[in-house]
């Protein structure tokens, strides 16, 4: 049974053409590479917006990717194409990926993906899930996060920073507020 949606109008068009203006083919097809190098299962990896909702909508190739990061993320994948089945895989997928650290600025909302609403931030969680990767030693997507760089300093390098007056601090040499005047009546 296929998605059934009222066409938008007005305001509510504007509005998705402009979602749907961020969507990056390039990145989509990135990404769908990525999880076809994981799981083996999208059959086509092509970035149009019509072909990476039809491999993803029903939510089964993400809980398998979900499942070839870490086995056991998604207890059972539901197959059928009902819609709360398929909802239902899709907020799986999307508990695993916060789980696996995805802050939930980088998700989407079920309804995202299942009613084509917004699919640039499916491709963004998809992305972003790709950088954590290189904890899970699987191969990634985008630019490798950066490490912790924790730093440590003696009670003397502290101190000799405090006395240091730095630029940024900006400098005044010469200027005043002469002839600024705050208050005065308008002369006509």
């Amino acid at each position: 049974m296929a998605n059934v949606r009222a066409t938008k109008s007005g305001f509510a068009a504007e509005a998705q053409r402009k979602i749907n203006s961020k969507y990056d083919p390039g990145l989509a097809q990135e990404a769908l590479e990525w999880v076809n190098k994981l799981t083996s299962k999208v059959p086509n990896t092509s970035g149009d917006q019509e072909n990476f909702y039809e491999v993803l909508k029903d939510g089964v190739i993400l809980c398998e990717l979900a499942n070839a990061i870490e086995a056991g993320s998604v207890k059972k994948i539901q197959q059928s194409k009902m819609a709360f089945k398929c909802m239902e895989n899709i907020n799986m997928f999307l508990e695993a990926a916060r789980k696996f650290g995805v802050p939930a600025e980088e998700t989407f909302q079920t309804v995202d993906l299942w009613e084509k609403q917004n699919l640039s931030s499916v491709v963004n969680c998809l992305h972003s899930l790709g950088r954590k990767m290189g904890k899970y030693g699987k191969p990634g997507i985008g630019p490798k996060e950066a490490d912790k760089n924790v730093r440590e300093f003696t009670d003397e390098q502290l101190k000799a920073g405090q006395s240091v007056i730095s630029l940024q601090y900006g400098s005044n040499k010469g200027a005043n507020q002469s002839g600024v005047n705050f208050g005065n009546s308008r002369h006509m």
